[in-house]
């Protein structure tokens, strides 16, 4: 099979021939027809999770195709079923898979990270019949791609772990891939959504899934006080969605008393150990929650997909660009300094 590859964390990224992947007893192997290009691959590819990174390596976490095939002790999926899967696999059988919390298993396996990803035409998923989620009909394999990881994550961190609810003032910080979804759920939970970024394209994308005021970053010599230009008495719910010292602090600063960040975004190893800080003061003097949020299992997928089938949510609308695989490496090495403004979809299986 063709798939995307690097050698060394930050060196060349190439399109090679691999073997095809075989799946395990309990796994599948999956015909990726569409796969998210997101900022986590360009962390991997930096290395900054090379503590479970086997080079070369293989990335790609968000992905949707076709089983193609099947391991012996699989029951619930066949071959040519239409399938996503979280990025976060779990093990399926300790306490937090038991509770439906597989995004934080002790025993996680993350395609693209632990193991080969979906930059490729075939990817093998382990644990099938507890991690894998059938599409429905209706769901496009883009819109899917798009679920894996970006709009699936922010799913959950706004319904379930920042609790947003209508009426209430929401500041997100990033109008990445990540940043947009927040964006869409929360205005689609009645939400006034305040959106921040450097990129005008971003903010225009912000802007046309229901943000109510854009604050540019570049413009402005303190971030903080734009948003509380636009918020006097500062938000309800702020989400960090990008990933920095500077974005997480003023995340917390704009929040009012009793308000709640939620931390999406990851930061590099280097600036977690030697950088970053919450101004726990603040958290102190305004009783502040500070939370994080790390994707969510398949268990909490039929609750998306019911919204996403009614037409209450679009993840279609954040596809903003197609690639064939020849074009994804380039386009990898340039998410570090140059984004694409939404979410950048690879067709692994089209031809160069």
């Amino acid at each position: 099979m063709r798939a995307l590859q690097f050698e060394t964390f930050g060196g060349s990224v190439s399109v090679a021939d691999r073997t095809d992947p075989v799946p395990s007893v309990d796994g599948v192997v999956i015909a990726v027809e569409s796969t998210g290009l997101c900022r986590s691959d360009w962390h991997g590819w930096q290395g900054h999770d090379s503590d479970i990174t086997t080079l070369p390596h293989v990335p790609g976490h968000e992905l949707a195709g076709t089983i193609a095939a099947v391991g012996p002790a699989v029951r619930a999926f066949h071959v040519g079923d239409r399938v996503t899967v979280p990025f976060v696999c779990g093990c399926g059988s300790c306490r937090y898979c038991d509770r439906g919390d597989a995004q934080v298993c002790p025993d996680q396996w993350q395609p693209g990270f632990s193991g080969p990803g979906s930059f490729a035409e075939y990817v093998a998923i382990p644990r099938a019949d507890f991690n894998l989620v059938a599409l429905p009909e209706n769901v496009s394999m883009d819109a899917a791609a798009a679920l894996g990881c970006r709009f699936s994550t922010a799913y959950r961190a706004v319904a379930h772990v920042g609790a947003v609810q209508s009426g209430e003032n929401v500041v997100v910080l990033g109008c990445g891939g990540v940043g947009l979804s927040i964006i869409m759920v929360a205005v689609a939970r009645g939400a006034r959504v305040i959106a921040v970024d450097t990129e005008s394209g971003a903010l225009s994308l912000a802007e046309l899934f229901g943000a109510d005021g854009l604050v540019n970053a570049n413009a402005q010599a303190d971030v903080t006080i734009a948003i509380r230009d636009l918020l006097p008495a500062g938000a309800d719910v702020t989400f960090d969605a990008l990933g920095s010292i500077d974005t997480c602090r003023a995340a917390v600063e704009s929040l009012r008393p009793g308000g709640r960040h939620v931390q999406v975004g990851l930061l590099p190893p280097a600036e977690v150990s030697d950088r970053a800080s919450v101004p726990m003061h603040l958290v102190i003097g305004r009783e502040l929650s500070i939370l994080g949020s790390h994707g969510m299992s398949a268990r909490g997928y039929p609750e998306m997909l019911a919204l996403v089938a009614e037409g209450r949510l679009d993840p279609q609308r954040l596809v903003t660009r197609t690639l064939r695989l020849d074009e994804a490496p380039i386009a990898l090495e340039r998410m570090g300094f140059d984004p694409h403004p939404g979410v950048t979809v690879i067709h692994p299986r089209m031809s160069p």
